[in-house]
């Protein structure tokens, strides 16, 4: 494979673990799983679908934290290493009647999150940050039911860009994503058609309802996108992730979409925990000098783990398991 170019500035402090020796897998768990307990915060029932970035000499984040009383709700933290993370117990307010499941994607100067925001039903917040501690929300980019607002780390055509998956109230079997674009991210239109599940005869591990994960990375291979899929199996859902190749231009038009999933529930802490069976990505960070990269990912609704790989491998596999 030519050598692959990838944006995004050298990041030789993020994360990493090496392969373990005998492992053939592309995409490979963190030793010490998960990253972040459950309970890092004095009421904190779980810790999970969170978005970490790069942020100074270290790293910044917005972490999803259901308290002991069962509410959703978003937390700031900050870390040196991104392993060991510092997170404030004081919760970050955004008017909405919830707030989970963040994104955090850098654009020129303005860190902007986005999430699951509450408004007569999931819909998808924005704000704006330079400092991790005064955000300036926006309206939200929809009407309800959607989830899953995932930014493009640049302009695209002059227009900002997001992927969402529609949805409705509950958690029911449909889902695909969609993209949409803005000229002042208060106004969001032309939408297009991305992706729907698949076949289950073809890939079953996405065959129920799929949603975007961490912001994309370019490269010249396109945007690589990590994605969740669901399986409707007979003991409930089973969440896992892959990978797709976008057009970098007309990133609702599908390169490529890996077959066989990258990583799924295996291990306990992803098998038992209030949701079972869920790895759900949400960030990612990655070294462009060296082609790392380290997926941030809830397990079971409960912990954060954390996963590593090569961008080049991983956009290897996606060709070569191609079902498009």
């Amino acid at each position: 494979m030519e050598k692959i170019k990838i944006e995004g500035q050298p990041l030789p402090n993020m994360p990493w673990e090496e392969r373990p020796e005998g492992c053939k897998s592309v995409v490979w768990r963190y030793s010490a799983n998960p990253v972040i307990p459950r309970d890092l915060l004095p009421d904190s029932n779980s810790i999970f679908n969170s978005a970490v970035v790069p942020f100074k000499d270290g790293f910044a984040g917005v972490f999803r934290c259901d308290d002991t009383n069962r509410r959703m709700a978003l937390h700031v933290g900050f870390s040196k290493d991104g392993i060991k993370w510092d997170i404030n117990p004081e919760v970050q307010r955004f008017n909405g009647d919830y707030a989970y499941d963040p994104r955090v994607c850098k654009i020129e100067d303005k860190y902007w999150v986005s999430w699951c925001n509450g408004y007569h039903g999931p819909t998808i917040g924005l704000a704006w940050t330079t400092d991790f501690k005064t955000f300036n929300q926006v309206e939200n980019a929809f009407l309800p039911y959607n989830r899953n607002g995932v930014l493009f780390p640049r302009k695209i055509g002059g227009r900002y860009a997001m992927l969402s998956r529609p949805s409705d109230t509950g958690h029911t079997a449909f889902g695909d994503i969609f993209y949409s674009e803005s000229p002042d991210m208060e106004f969001w239109g032309h939408h297009r058609h991305v992706m729907a599940p698949a076949p289950f005869e073809v890939s079953a591990w996405q065959c129920m309802k799929i949603g975007a994960g961490p912001i994309p990375i370019e490269t010249s291979e396109g945007w690589l996108l990590f994605y969740h899929g669901v399986l409707r199996s007979c003991n409930g859902y089973v969440y896992s992730f892959g990978s797709a190749l976008l057009d970098l231009d007309q990133p609702w038009k599908v390169i490529a979409r890996s077959g066989p999933y990258l990583l799924s529930p295996q291990t306990p802490y992803e098998c038992m925990g209030d949701v079972p069976n869920v790895a759900f990505p949400c960030a990612c960070l990655h070294d462009s000098a060296t082609g790392r990269v380290a997926i941030y990912y809830g397990c079971a609704d409960t912990v954060t783990g954390l996963a590593f790989g090569y961008i080049p491998e991983i956009i290897d596999f996606t060709k070569k398991t191609n079902i498009l």
